[in-house]
């Protein structure tokens, strides 16, 4: 009897053609997160049960973008860039569960296949979108990280502007925010085959890195913009009030997490 391989579809007899390779998972990336506070009710509506608001500061939203090179234990897609570079812009609120405070991202954006495909692993609501941000460089043009420095991103998904941001470095900082500074509480949702079966994968999970290196934070001050579409719905999380802005490179490793509950989500 054939056998096939490959740590997630498509499965071949040799499994190279799989989509993504099994963990541990490597990354290097730019980021710039922009917090600020909405309508906590706007939060709480995409909390499903058994998950609460946070206690305090239940408003509190990061919008995070992030330019990324990643890549399995081998290193090898580093040498085939394609197979590594990629680009996300994502939301995170915080939510507790049984008493801890976890973070939890409710939108993200991707452009790249396999990027959707970790999340579908790791319970990351991922779509497919346009995301752009300015790169740091020592000569010409572009900034340094240094005070002053402005960078600019932006987020687009089926033709649309769904955000734009243009962050403007102040000072080093201790921090690099606090929405996104817990372990993830995700669900991993799978819709039965049959009609009407409700989920066939239900799961509750907590993930987040397996290690981290980070390099200095910067904290400035952003101008952010939020826009509507038909098909998306990251303006609900609308500004009520700016927190502040941060621009940090770092490494992570991810290499799975655990399981919280199964078999207690009411999504449709």
């Amino acid at each position: 009897m054939a056998s096939v391989r490959g740590y997630f579809h498509p499965k071949t007899a040799t499994g190279s053609s799989s989509l993504i390779p099994s963990p541990p998972w490597h990354y290097s990336g730019d980021l710039l997160t922009i917090e600020y506070r909405t309508d906590p009710a706007r939060v709480r509506e995409l909390l499903p049960a058994p998950l609460e608001l946070a206690e305090e500061d239940p408003g509190a939203v990061a919008l995070i973008w992030a330019d990324w090179q990643s890549c399995s234990g081998t290193k090898e897609e580093l040498l085939d860039p394609v197979r590594a570079q990629y680009k996300e812009a994502f939301a995170v609120v915080r939510c507790s569960y049984k008493g801890q405070m976890y973070s939890r991202c409710v939108y993200i954006w991707v452009d790249k296949d396999f990027a959707i495909a970790r999340g579908l692993h790791q319970g990351y609501p991922k779509k497919l979108g346009s995301i752009h941000q300015t790169r740091p460089h020592p000569y010409g043009p572009a900034p340094r990280i240094e005070a002053g420095a402005r960078f600019g991103a932006t987020l687009a998904a089926a033709d649309r502007r769904l955000a734009q941001t243009v962050v403007t470095l102040r000072e080093p900082s201790a921090t690099n925010g606090f929405v996104n500074g817990h372990p993830m509480a995700h669900h991993r949702w799978l819709p039965s085959i049959e009609n009407g079966k409700g989920l066939a994968l239900d799961e509750l999970i907590e993930t987040g890195a397996a290690s981290v290196e980070a390099g200095q934070p910067w904290v400035g001050d952003a101008e952010l913009e939020l826009f509507e579409a038909p098909t998306e719905e990251l303006a609900r999380l609308e500004i009520r009030e700016p927190i502040a802005a941060y621009y940090r490179q770092v490494g992570v490793v991810w290499d799975g997490g655990r399981l919280l509950e199964s078999g207690t989500s009411e999504a449709e």
